[in-house]
């Protein structure tokens, strides 16, 4: 008996090998930690394991900022909050862009560095919470279809270990006294929802190893 098969074109065109393959949901990845950590050094690790754009954090600071953290003062949150909202529209302004261009061939999202100490700085990174006083922004509403979210990758480690990367480093505006201003304000990430969490003795390659098998995990598809 001769079998019967009944054709569906849109199986053809599935199979077809220069079928387009659907976008993925751009994210923001947040590397994260006090100075001296090696949050540049990991992100851009990361940038060429996961051909993700990538933004250096510092470099959205204003003048201001950079010129007290430069003179030893440390940083107030009202000197914070203005960088960490410009971070977070800056990234949902790039993910619009790459959503919105057709030829754009690289992961969607954005990959930044960012010390992120306290959980109030996350929430303005995450677009969840909008610094005291500010109306909140239109970004900041209650999901729309869809909306960008954020993950962080935490370098954790020793002061003992941070201070003495800091003490190497020349021509950078984070002087080591500052680092244990920096430490009493961090708020540990650690059991945060969409956190993960690498040793600072690891070395570049096998914290790119760990970022990756771990914020895996945490997406609804593959990263």
């Amino acid at each position: 008996m001769t079998q019967s098969y009944t054709h569906h074109p849109d199986q053809q065109a599935a199979s077809a090998p220069d079928a387009p393959k659907p976008k993925k949901h751009p994210i923001l990845i947040i590397v994260m930690g006090v100075a001296g950590t090696g949050k540049t050094t990991l992100a851009r690790a990361l940038e060429a394991r996961l051909d993700m754009p990538y933004v250096e954090g510092d470099a959205l600071h204003p003048a201001a900022n950079i010129a007290k953290m430069s003179a030893g003062i440390p940083l107030t949150d009202a000197d914070r909050e203005p960088w960490l909202e410009l971070i977070r529209t800056t990234a949902e302004h790039m993910a619009a862009s790459q959503q919105a261009d057709p030829s754009f061939a690289r992961r969607p999202g954005v990959l930044v560095t960012c010390s992120a100490l306290r959980g109030y700085y996350r929430d303005i990174l995450r677009g969840t919470r909008a610094p005291p006083g500010l109306q909140l922004p239109e970004h900041l509403e209650p999901p729309a279809p869809y909306r960008l979210p954020a993950y962080f990758v935490y370098i954790k480690g020793s002061r003992e270990v941070i201070m003495d990367r800091i003490s190497k480093r020349e021509g950078h505006y984070m002087k080591p006294g500052m680092l244990d201003s920096q430490l009493q304000t961090l708020e540990s990430p650690e059991g945060e929802d969409g956190v993960v969490v690498v040793p600072l003795e690891a070395s570049t390659e096998e914290q790119a190893d760990i970022a990756i098998r771990e914020l895996s995990k945490l997406l609804p598809e593959p990263l």
